[in-house]
């Protein structure tokens, strides 16, 4: 039987993971709660201005949508606690809403019934932080409320682990080049961070990103040692991390590309990716990878200073990690209902 799930939040997040989880057909998408009617969701699902048009039969009718001959149940509650998940036998929230992101507020939805919570964002007081390729061993049957992480540190954590694993990181500093997201503004208008409230797509606006420091969730070994800052920029997708760490140990710029082409090829196949071709963040438009070293890019310094430069889809790339926690998190529950049934 497949693993039931709904979807909290129907943003730009949300509806990738939609379309990710359409894609693999490894679990059901059950219900989803937005505050749009049928029609609206069905438009958005089947067409997408950033990754194009949906492969698939999606439509609304009668207020119910579609998708692929299987009807998903609409719902439209402010309030997570009323949600009925316990009726309709949920195994997996995913939060995307953006607000429920504490322990309190995304412990709604197992009020509601579930049984586990993925959050599509940072969070506070979480059972655990999963960056998928990282640390996806920190999980814990007891574990009920899970985050995500950001889409940046899903980017930076496999990179530094590579480099810290390899190397030793005695400390470091980037800056991601994001594209601008729904938290920005189009024109300008009020928002407490006043640099987001000037027009996105007229100006490079300088902001703030907890995504290196929250790195010691996930690598605690490396707490402390990161800091970084954010560049918002006039792009509707694709960002870039520019890392620059002190290393332990001296290297060259073809030891730390190769040691990066070894991780892409072992170890972190399908979490890291490397190109040493030309390449631009359009080309990276639906990478599903976390991280893309830019082989050309790669700086060393006095032997043990180095910058590298990493690509990564913010919205896409992003969404295939939170598939890939819930079908992770999905099997881990399959195999204890199993262990249990066998006892």
């Amino acid at each position: 039987m497949k693993t039931n799930i709904a979807i909290n939040g129907f943003g730009r997040i949300g509806r990738m993971v939609f379309r990710k989880a359409f894609i693999e057909g490894d679990v059901t998408i059950k219900a989803i709660n937005a505050s749009y009617p049928a029609e609206t969701l069905a438009h958005l699902i089947k067409y997408d201005t950033v990754h194009g048009p949906f492969i698939g039969e999606v439509f609304a009718k009668d207020g119910k949508l579609f998708v692929n001959g299987q009807e998903v149940i609409l719902l439209s509650e402010r309030d997570p606690k009323q949600l009925p998940w316990k009726e309709l036998n949920v195994d997996i929230v995913i939060e995307a809403t953006g607000k429920f992101k504490t322990r309190e507020t995304a412990g709604y939805h197992l009020e509601a019934g579930a049984q586990k919570v993925i959050i599509t964002a940072p969070a506070k007081g979480e059972d655990v932080t999963i960056v998928m390729g990282v640390n996806e061993s920190d999980y814990k049957d007891d574990h009920h409320i899970l985050s995500n992480a950001s889409c940046t540190t899903n980017c930076l954590a496999p990179v530094v682990k590579v480099l810290e694993e390899t190397y030793g990181i005695e400390s470091g500093m980037m800056t991601t080049v994001h594209s601008y997201t729904n938290d920005q503004k189009n024109i300008d208008n009020p928002h407490k961070d006043l640099r987001r409230a000037r027009a996105c797509g007229q100006s490079i606006i300088p902001t703030s990103t907890g995504a290196a420091k929250a790195i010691s969730k996930v690598l605690p070994e490396l707490e402390g040692k990161l800091t970084g800052m954010a560049l918002r920029v006039p792009t509707p997708n694709v960002s870039l991390v520019d890392l620059v760490v002190q290393l332990k140990t001296d290297v060259t710029v073809d030891e730390v590309n190769q040691t990066f082409v070894h991780a892409a090829n072992h170890a972190m196949k399908g979490i890291i990716g490397y190109t040493s071709e030309p390449l631009v963040s359009i080309d990276f438009n639906g990478e599903e990878q976390s991280a893309v070293i830019d082989g050309q890019s790669t700086t060393v310094l006095n032997r043990r200073q180095v910058k590298l430069l990493a690509w990564y889809d913010n919205e896409w790339g992003y969404s295939c990690r939170v598939v890939d926690l819930m079908n992770f998190v999905a099997e881990r529950m399959k195999n204890k209902k199993e262990a249990y049934s066998a006892s």
